[in-house]
This record gives C-alpha cells, sequence and structure tokens, in this order.
C-alpha cells in the first residue's frame, strides 16, 4: 500500500524502535538500528546516522525500514505487537538519513490476529519457495518428520469419532449374542482407514475447491490439515494416500462382510458413499447443505450398526438407538468447528448451517441438540429400550455448558472459541465412553449376579 501522510505522522506516538535493512556493497544483507523522527508534511521519514557502526546504508539506494512496538509481558509473553515496513530511495542531508517511503505494509495485532496474519502470507511465502527451487535448481518447501506429518496429514487424533460409535455397537453385541476379538479389532481397523481417507479426501476436494485458501483463520480443531495449502504434501500425494485408506478399509469391509453376512454391504455402502461424496462432485453433500446430517448417520447409526452386524450377523433396534446420541454429538463437534469457517465455507459455496443462520439461530440449534441428546439418553434407558446403566451417560451434560457460554461470548473469534472446541470434543467422548460403560455394567452384572435388579440390565 502507499504510505499516507496519517500513517507517517503517527510513527512516533505508536513505535519506539526502527531497524534499516538493506544490502550492503557486497551483496550482504545488514540490519542497523537507529532513532528517528517524523516529518508528514514533507511525506518522509528522518532517520539518525548509525553510530558506532562500521556500515553505513547506501546513499541513494531503497532500503527497507522497520518501526516496531512489542509490550512484555513478564512470565506470560508479549502483547501490543505491531510493526510498519517502509520502503524507499534513502537520502544523506545536513548529517541526517531522509527515507522517502513509496510502499508501506503493517500489521497490528489488536487488528488482525497473529495467526491470521501469518495465514494470508501463506500465498507470498510459496511464491517466495517456488522462486528459491528456481534459482537453485533443486526443490525447496517446508519438511515435517513422518510422524508429525502423519499426523497432521490426516488428522489422527480426530479417530475417537469412529472409535466411539465402534466400540459402542460392539458393546451392544457383546450383550446381546456374544463377542469376537478378531471381529472387533478388523472392524475398528476398517471403520479407521475409511475415516482416514474421508478426512484425507476432504483436504484433497477442499483446496480444489479454494475452501482451505479462502479460509485465513483455522484452528487447530477447524480448517483443515492445510498440508497441501503449505506445500508440506503435493495434491498427487493426499490423493494416493485417501485412496490407500479407502482401499484398506473398503478390503476389511468385504472380509467382514464373507466372514459375517453379506447384509453388512447395506451399511457398508451408505457410509463408503458418504464419506467419498461428503466433499467430492459431483454430490458434494457438504455444499448441499447436507454435511451435518451425513456425519450424524455416518459417525453415529452407520457405524455402530455395521460393528454390531459383524459380532452378531443381523441387524437390531437397539445399537440403532444407543447411536443416536452419538451421531448428534459428533454432529456438533463439525457444527461447532463449522462457525469460524463461515466466510471461507460461504466463499466456497459449502452451505453448512452456521452459514445460513444467524448467530442467534446457530447458538439455540446447539442448545436444542444438546437437550434432545441426553433426552433421548434418559427415555431410551429409563424405558429399557438401551440397558438401563447407561443412564451414567447423562453425567457428562455439564461438558456443555462452558460450549455454550463461549458460544455467546466468543462466535465472531475463531482463537478464543477453541477451547470450547476442544471441550465439545470431551463432551461426545465422554458421553459415548459413558454408554459404552453402561454396557459393561450390564455385563459384569449380568455374569456375575444369578438374578440381577432390573437396574443393571
Amino acid at each position: 500500500m502507499k504510505p499516507t501522510p496519517e500513517l507517517i505522522a503517527g510513527l512516533e506516538s505508536r513505535f519506539e524502535h526502527a531497524v534499516i535493512a538493506f544490502v550492503d556493497d557486497d551483496g550482504y544483507p545488514l540490519s542497523v538500528a537507529t532513532g528517528f523522527r517524523a516529518d508528514p508534511d514533507r511525506g518522509v521519514v528522518i532517520l539518525n546516522t548509525v553510530a558506532g557502526e562500521d556500515v553505513q546504508p547506501p546513499e541513494g539506494e531503497r532500503v527497507n525500514v522497520v518501526f516496531s512496538h512489542i509490550r512484555p509481558q513478564p512470565g506470560i509473553g508479549y502483547d501490543e505487537r505491531r510493526y510498519v515496513s517502509l520502503w524507499g530511495p534513502l537520502q544523506a542531508i545536513e548529517g541526517k538519513l531522509e527515507l522517502a517511503p513509496d510502499r508501506a505494509q503493517g500489521w497490528d495485532e489488536q487488528e488482525m490476529s497473529f495467526f491470521e496474519f501469518s495465514e494470508r502470507g501463506v500465498p507470498q511465502a510459496r511464491k517466495y519457495l517456488d522462486q528459491l527451487s528456481e534459482e537453485t535448481g533443486r526443490e525447496v518447501r517446508p519438511k515435517l518428520s513422518f510422524g508429525w506429518l502423519f499426523l497432521r496429514a490426516t488428522r489422527l487424533p480426530f479417530l475417537t469419532a469412529t472409535f466411539v460409535p465402534v466400540l459402542l455397537g460392539i458393546a451392544v453385541a457383546a450383550w446381546k449374542d456374544g463377542f469376537n476379538w478378531w471381529l472387533a479389532l478388523l472392524t475398528v481397523i476398517g471403520g479407521a482407514s475409511v475415516h482416514l481417507g474421508l478426512n484425507v479426501a476432504n483436504d484433497v476436494f477442499d483446496t480444489r475447491s479454494g475452501a482451505d485458501e479462502a479460509n485465513v483463520n483455522p484452528t487447530q480443531f477447524s480448517g483443515g490439515s492445510r498440508v497441501i495449502l503449505y506445500g508440506l504434501l503435493s495434491m498427487r500425494q493426499m490423493t494416493l494416500l485417501s485412496f490407500a485408506f479407502y482401499a484398506i478399509g473398503i478390503g476389511i469391509g468385504i472380509g467382514l462382510a464373507a466372514a459375517s453376512g453379506w447384509g453388512l454391504l447395506w451399511v457398508g455402502v451408505a457410509g463408503a458413499l458418504i464419506s467419498v461424496f461428503y466433499t467430492a462432485p459431483p454430490l458434494q453433500l457438504v455444499h448441499r447443505g447436507l454435511g451435518e446430517i451425513c456425519v450424524l448417520l455416518g459417525f453415529g447409526p452407520i457405524m455402530a450398526l455395521g460393528a454390531y452386524y459383524v459380532q452378531t450377523g443381523s441387524y437390531d433396534l437397539e445399537p440403532l438407538l444407543a447411536s443416536i446420541p452419538v451421531g448428534i454429538l459428533i454432529a456438533l463437534i463439525l457444527y461447532l468447528n463449522e462457525v469460524p469457517d463461515r466466510p471461507a465455507d460461504a466463499k466456497a459455496g459449502k452451505r453448512t448451517l452456521p452459514v445460513r443462520f444467524s448467530k442467534k439461530a446457530v447458538i439455540r440449534g446447539y442448545v436444542g441438540a444438546v437437550v434432545v441428546t441426553f433426552g433421548l439418553i434418559a427415555v431410551f434407558a429409563i424405558t429399557g429400550l438401551i440397558v438401563r446403566p447407561t443412564i451414567i451417560a447423562l453425567a457428562a451434560a455439564p461438558l456443555a455448558l462452558p460450549v455454550i457460554r463461549a458460544l455467546r461470548e466468543s462466535y465472531e473469534s475463531p482463537y478464543a472459541l477453541m477451547p470450547a472446541m476442544g471441550r465439545n470434543i470431551q463432551l461426545h467422548l465422554a458421553t459415548g465412553v459413558l454408554l459404552i460403560l453402561g454396557y459393561v455394567i450390564a455385563l459384569v452384572a449380568d455374569g456375575v449376579l444369578d438374578d440381577p435388579p432390573s437396574l443393571l440390565t
């Protein structure tokens, strides 16, 4: 941008430090500190000559002068970070150096978070690395160790979304009709593989649609892995990785169907199609406003029913009912994570619920879904539609309260919402674990007691 008189006039009041950056006669980049004062009427900045230094900025050449301010917070870090960079020719006049800036760039964390500032610089960084690669004749790109790269590319921590419904379906099957360790293990591995394939595929299609590039406020819970955008992995590498995970998951699924019954294919095919076409064309379900319901079905009833079928060779109402609360809560994880992604999702044509509805409606939707979730658990447990010890899952309900509070207070602040996103995941995990524990309690009571009381079955 062009420097304005107002910008130059405010330099002395907003910044204490100035550094001149230039390239010396031998081609080395140098930076030296200097004092300064502004002359907005003439549109120049007057810099002190650099006393006590063996080097001087080259007169008549273009230089960069960085003005900065930062306030230390002992024991915490820093705040009030801001800077302005001015570019222009430097002239020596009456023992002083005068900068006549013709270009400016700056940042103030009170106007833009550091994370957003960094994200907005990604295209420039990619351009620089591409240029450097061309100049050196070898590929220059950022790198992570294999472990961290795999963790980031696959978003491995989100696998709890698979583990909970699969283990819940297995627990219901164990209560109903027995248990097979090998089939259970293969079910977990197969479900996890499809989930990882979905995660990687979402990154591929969100990069192609421009959703990730448009998102300048990603968090550790939202905005995708961004490994393609950052140049950590190529589009081709991520596509092959997604295919590999899907191949493993589908292969295991076919093997389980052969062992347990081909009726498994009903939920298996439905789950695979939802997974693939969640973001993939031509359906792009999330772009059609069906993202939340797809996640509810895929990471709730479909996985639980599939896990149950593998163990029993049949379908039943109980795993379906037990998994509905889990499905709602995993959909709420997506729902909350979509809040900071609203601008980017809208730009990319993703019709998520937070894109389509107002803040008030979104908050009401979250509260209503939580009430329905724990209301269903209470009704199902009390009426015996699921085993009664699952009533203990109501103990997880208070975890929703800080999430609701954060939604009301920090709806427009992506990074202030991050603790609530983490707590929302804990809500899903705690509820799922307690539902599974309810079935374990019923199993133990039935195995230990000759005539267990109805409250334990």
